[in-house]
């Protein structure tokens, strides 16, 4: 992981802020509209908190300082959408150029969503940058700062994590073509390569171990690689207490690059492995 700070789009002046955040508070006018501008260039996808550059993640920390310095600056505000009514510092999104957005669906400002990315019932907070012809699906959640690829499938109930803190955390990044099944949590700076199938409910932390099934090698830890099929395991570890079963993620095939996620193949793939769909 590298800092792209000295290239972002994001005035330096936001470093200045922040090594004075302790005097800042909302009744400082100027020091609020220079971080509502930093913040204006997430929500419009000039400005990203983190991007991949040749499969090297590069995070900018002055727009994840924009963001800390959003909350510090910016005032509790009452608003309202139909009948429902909201009290927080940090407004909800209003431009969906090209965005389906079905009612339900909440974003943040400061959240970039692509030409052609479908929201269903969801959240996308504050910094999440979800690319071109994504589906973020039923009650799936895209956190702070997460980056979501291209033709990705975020399935219902997927939890995607969000960093802000501490600021050496990577932020969890889902790359093109992939597609996460139901109710799975990626998080803690967890990645998903590109075109990878990750199975209903699997669990992907910085710390859990990826292995092929077929020779038993541990591949890396919270990172699933590229063009492949994912599915939870456990493997036995002896403790004093005795042998318990740790978690793991299991890749069970490998898939051609490129190719489309064919829903019957997948499952006849998941069943030959005992896997439920």
């Amino acid at each position: 992981m590298s800092d792209a700070s000295t290239s972002s789009p994001i005035a330096p002046v936001i470093d200045e802020l922040w090594e004075r955040r302790a005097e800042l508070s909302p009744k400082d006018d100027e020091a609020r509209h220079l971080v509502i501008g930093a913040v204006d260039l997430l929500d419009a996808g000039v400005a990203r908190t983190a991007r991949l550059v040749d499969g090297e993640l590069e995070v900018d920390e002055r727009a994840r300082r924009a963001i800390l310095l959003a909350f510090k600056l910016l005032g509790m505000a009452r608003s309202q959408v139909g009948d429902f009514h909201h009290q927080d510092r940090v407004p909800l999104k209003n431009s969906f150029e090209g965005v389906r957005v079905v009612p339900g669906a909440i974003a943040r400002w400061g959240s970039y969503l692509a030409p052609g990315v479908v929201l269903m019932p969801s959240f996308t907070n504050i910094g999440a940058y979800v690319d071109e012809n994504t589906m973020v699906d039923t009650w799936a959640t895209v956190g702070s700062c997460a980056q979501i690829g291209k033709n990705v499938h975020l399935s219902g109930g997927v939890g995607v994590g969000g960093v802000l803190e501490p600021p050496n955390a990577v932020p969890v990044v889902v790359e093109d073509d992939a597609l996460v099944g139901s109710r799975a949590m990626i998080v803690e700076g967890a990645r998903v390569g590109r075109g990878a199938v990750v199975g209903a409910g699997v669990i992907l932390s910085a710390s859990i171990p990826v292995i092929d099934a077929e020779t038993g090698e541990e591949l890396a830890r919270g990172r699933i690689p590229d063009w492949c099929v994912a599915v939870s395991g456990t493997r036995q570890r002896e403790f004093p207490g005795g042998t318990f079963g740790l978690p793991c993620v299991l890749v069970i095939k490998r898939l051609e690059p490129g190719q489309r996620h064919d829903k019957a193949a997948l499952n006849e793939v998941l069943r030959e492995h005992g896997v439920n769909t």
